[in-house]
């Protein structure tokens, strides 16, 4: 798959923000995405783990090596950002923001009041 090929579906958007702050495994990314979202966000092992290898695949994240404290759990995988991955954020964020620019300009958003 091309790197510029790849569409950001909300999963992919999850994954790489939770990335942003440093390499996660999988549990942890499931976690702290539900976490984020509280609770409306729920990414199942499948749906995870295919996002996680599109992701791998298109060049915006890396897999890393197991922490040292982590040694003994052989099983676990760990991801980081890529740079193209942070220039994905940045640039799905400045839609986002212009996409929620013109939801309030036509009177929804969800503001409280």
């Amino acid at each position: 798959m091309a790197r510029s090929k790849l569409g950001t579906k909300p999963a992919y958007f999850h994954i790489l923000l939770a990335l942003s702050k440093g390499s996660k495994h999988g549990y942890a990314l499931m976690g702290e995405i539900e976490a984020r979202s509280e609770g409306r966000v729920k990414l199942g092992p499948s749906s995870l783990y295919y996002s996680l290898a599109k992701l791998l695949e298109a060049g915006l994240i890396s897999e890393e090596d197991v922490p040292e404290e982590e040694a003994g759990d052989s099983r676990r995988r760990y991801y980081a950002l890529t740079p193209e991955g942070r220039e994905r954020i940045e640039t799905e964020t400045r839609i986002l923001r212009s996409v929620l620019t013109h939801a309030r300009a036509m009177g929804f958003a969800g503001d409280e009041p």
